[in-house]
């Protein structure tokens, strides 16, 4: 069947665009339509600029770096895609991929991170975040209105949705009243080396923005001035998180791989204080064989095993109720009151529950089985 895969932008080198590696290494013969991109991005990916169709919206003046305010056009913009002489579309969808024009002889198939963040889940926190206010907030309410509503109308150009955790298949069940099967994103766990001998600092690290709770996360450091924490990340909140760092947080602000995984070796533990669909870092962490202290909610319980006295699983982590520093104080003491319950290779061989292969393996089969149906 000749192959189109759709995702939403390409960017920066996220989880989703890792994703989109994967299935593209699955499809190599399929052309990638995308609502605009960096080459050097691209590139990075194994994927050839040449291979990527764009959208007018590549033409738009800081496209890449304000692509945000540009959230009005992004409906208009997937849909102008011609995909009409493809038999399999695969959408690699977080915003607006899933809504391009199909039509009755041609399968799609949406790998859904999440339903749209800025229109649904995440409508009240952006708002907030923005500072709009006055007739910028009212124009705001009125596109993000009418991108929910044409969220909601392209379900029905899918016929078969791929969610990334539990998580988000309930999302996508109360979002838009369909089923979904689950299949986990892939993480690259054989580039992170199990490391069974431990520093004693806890590490941090993401990009730093409102939801990823890094404030809350050297607060709570600020209240434990006798254990060191290493922030690694950048982003807009980096000037108001270093106000809150006291003598005992060092920031390293943005970090390449191979020191950030250096750091993920050797850390006592990984804080993870996000509310995610997934949490592919708190998995690189396990790989390496760190536990991680994590805030227990989202994707991220999928993939870390709690301490329990039921379980018949050896526990890789260990979860706090609030995102609150107090809350995340008392998980930090409790982790090291358990510490000696932590087996740092069955720790990795957790992780080793979301590799690429693995991805590749379920992927490909669910699309082949889709196929034959269709056929």
């Amino acid at each position: 069947m000749k192959a189109a895969i759709v995702h939403d932008w390409i960017v920066t080198l996220g989880g989703s665009e890792k994703v989109l590696k994967e299935i593209y290494n699955l499809y190599p013969s399929a052309d990638i339509y995308t609502l605009f991109f960096k080459e050097e991005t691209a590139q990075r990916l194994g994927i050839e600029p040449y291979k990527i169709k764009s959208s007018f919206l590549k033409k738009f003046p800081r496209i890449n770096k304000s692509y945000r305010n540009y959230l009005l056009f992004f409906p208009l913009a997937v849909e102008q895609f011609d995909l009409s002489g493809y038999d399999l579309i695969i959408s690699s969808s977080h915003a607006v991929a899933k809504g391009v024009i199909t039509h009755s002889h041609q399968l799609h198939i949406c790998y859904c991170y999440t339903p749209l963040r800025y229109a649904w889940d995440l409508y009240h926190q952006y708002l907030k975040a923005s500072h709009f206010k006055g007739w910028k907030a009212k124009l705001a309410k009125l596109i993000l209105h009418y991108i929910r509503i044409w969220d909601f109308t392209t379900v029905s150009r899918v016929d078969y949705f791929i969610a990334i955790s539990n998580y988000i298949a309930k999302r996508i069940k109360r979002v838009y009243n369909r089923k979904s099967t689950v299949i986990y994103p892939p993480v690259d766990v054989d580039e992170f080396e199990l490391c069974t001998k431990k520093d004693t600092f806890y590490l941090a690290a993401s990009r730093m923005v409102p939801y990823k709770k890094l404030d809350v996360i050297v607060e709570a450091f600020s209240l434990m001035q006798d254990k060191k924490l290493v922030v690694i990340g950048d982003g807009p909140e980096f000037k108001k998180i270093k106000k809150k760092a006291t003598r005992n947080v060092e920031l390293l602000g943005y970090q390449y791989h191979d020191t950030l995984k250096k750091y993920l070796q050797k850390a006592k533990a990984f804080i993870f204080a996000a509310e995610e669909d997934f949490g592919i870092l708190p998995v690189e962490s396990q790989a390496c064989g760190t536990p991680v202290i994590a805030y227990g909610k989202g994707g991220v319980r999928e993939a870390v095993i709690e301490i329990s006295e039921k379980s018949e699983f050896s526990p890789t982590g260990v979860f706090f109720k609030e995102q609150t520093p107090e809350a995340l104080r008392k998980a930090v003491d409790y982790f090291e009151k358990n510490e000696d319950r932590f087996d740092y290779k069955k720790i990795r061989k957790n992780a080793e529950r979301f590799s690429r292969k693995i991805f590749r393996e379920k992927f490909k089969k669910f699309v082949d089985e889709k196929v034959k149906e269709f056929l």
